[in-house]
């Protein structure tokens, strides 16, 4: 037995709510024997009667009756999954799996998060919280859509890289502390800082700072989340060298205070994404957002 066709069954639930043949066929904008084909046809396949033509207007029988019920919600049904298909094809709904670096922002990502739900809320994204070298061989293998890394990165055969953005780090220091108006790396060198630790780009960067002016410190604590380093300073337990979007919700709590650094110390960061965007549309929703917070020294 072939499948239901749903033409002919919108032809039945057109002739039910407007009660002829001649008004189902304007409305349908379909000629009136095919109008009569399709219920002919209809009842071959179900084997039953499901209209009566009276004087006035057709009636439905109790078996029409049934399938004009069940009917609406396979109309209902079939016009949702045409609509989700092409909310999928144009991007509009879809997972995209992102790779995050620990040097992006913690205050950057949930505002990002909501620009998305608000301006393409049938996409996903799945974070996953990976190094900058990792995510780009996940990338290359296809395990991920999109990554914020260090920048630069090596080029990699099907993987596009558009820088994103260039911020300054700086310190985060106790209230207590007496600090001159730009720290130093020799002055930092003789107190306990906090820092992420290694193989990330931060860490790479803030030992490249210090080794510059001839110092090679060690960090008192080595952490790879922000907000533990954050609290270390505003327990007083130590510095952090942090990018300046981390803590500007800082800059008018008592307990710590802000320095800019010198020589300045900036920190490159860079959107990558696989070439082929046809493969997942809404990747493009995802990137435009991520473009509308880059930097404007990028």
């Amino acid at each position: 037995m072939r499948n239901l066709n749903l033409d002919q069954l919108q032809t039945l639930i057109a002739i039910a709510d407007l009660g002829t043949f001649a008004a189902a066929a304007q409305a349908l904008h379909l000629a009136p024997p095919t109008v009569s084909l399709h219920i002919k046809e209809l009842e071959l396949r179900m084997d039953a009667t499901l209209l009566v033509r009276g004087r006035k207007q057709a009636e439905l029988t109790a078996s029409g009756l049934v399938l004009v019920d069940e009917g609406r919600k396979l109309l209902t049904a079939s016009h949702d999954l045409m609509e989700r298909v092409q909310r999928r094809a144009s991007g509009r709904e879809g997972l995209v799996r992102v790779g995050v670096s620990a040097g992006v922002s913690t205050r950057l990502l949930p505002m990002m998060l909501e620009s998305l739900s608000l301006r393409s809320p049938g996409v996903e994204v799945r974070l996953e919280a990976e190094g900058s070298a990792q995510s780009m061989r996940r990338l290359g293998m296809g395990q991920l859509d999109v990554a914020i890394v260090a920048s630069p990165q090596p080029a990699a055969p099907g993987i596009q890289l558009v820088p994103w953005r260039v911020d300054p780090l700086v310190a985060l220091l106790p209230a207590t502390w007496d600090a001159p108006e730009k720290v130093t790396p020799e002055w930092l060198s003789q107190r306990r800082w906090a820092s992420f630790s290694a193989p990330t780009q931060m860490h790479g960067l803030i030992a490249n700072w210090f080794a510059q002016a001839g110092y090679q410190p060690r960090p008192f604590l080595a952490l790879t989340y922000p907000g533990a380093l954050k609290s270390l300073a505003a327990a007083s337990q130590s510095a952090a060298i942090l990018p300046l979007e981390e803590v500007e919700d800082q800059l008018h709590q008592p307990g710590v205070q802000i320095r800019h650094l010198f020589p300045t110390l900036l920190r490159p960061m860079a959107v990558a994404h696989r070439q082929n965007l046809e493969q997942n549309p809404a990747i493009e929703h995802v990137l435009a957002v991520l473009n509308d917070f880059a930097s404007e020294t990028r």
